[in-house]
């Protein structure tokens, strides 16, 4: 149902942290922080893709109220239950892997160039 606005929130607000650090993150010496774009295409097609199968699914509509969940009676603690229990766990396991993806390129890097 809305599982993916959890992914979708964190990609917001890191295209924003992004965008108000550009030149810093760039110039950092903290290997997570040079690697920060990639997190943000990862959790903005990761949102996009589920966006897209929860539309096909018929989860989404194009109108009020776009969650189908919400025409049902105690529609909004459904959503925030599959929030917290799919969309949360699926925005750490993203967030994880990206953080094994930035080092792991990070040690690959400084071992070529050694």
């Amino acid at each position: 149902m809305c599982c993916f606005l959890v992914p979708l929130t964190e990609a917001v607000a890191t295209s924003a942290y992004r965008k108000i650090n550009k030149e810093s993150l760039e110039k950092s010496e903290f290997a997570l922080k040079r690697h920060v774009p990639a997190l943000e295409k990862m959790l903005w097609g990761g949102s996009l893709m589920l966006m897209v199968d929860h539309a096909i699914n018929g989860e989404l509509s194009l109108s009020f109220p776009f969650f189908t969940a919400l025409n049902a009676e105690g529609g909004f603690q459904i959503m925030l239950r599959e929030m917290l229990t799919v969309g949360v766990p699926m925005a750490l396991v993203l967030t994880a892997a990206w953080a094994v993806y930035a080092l792991v390129k990070e040690h690959r890097t400084r071992t070529v160039t050694m």
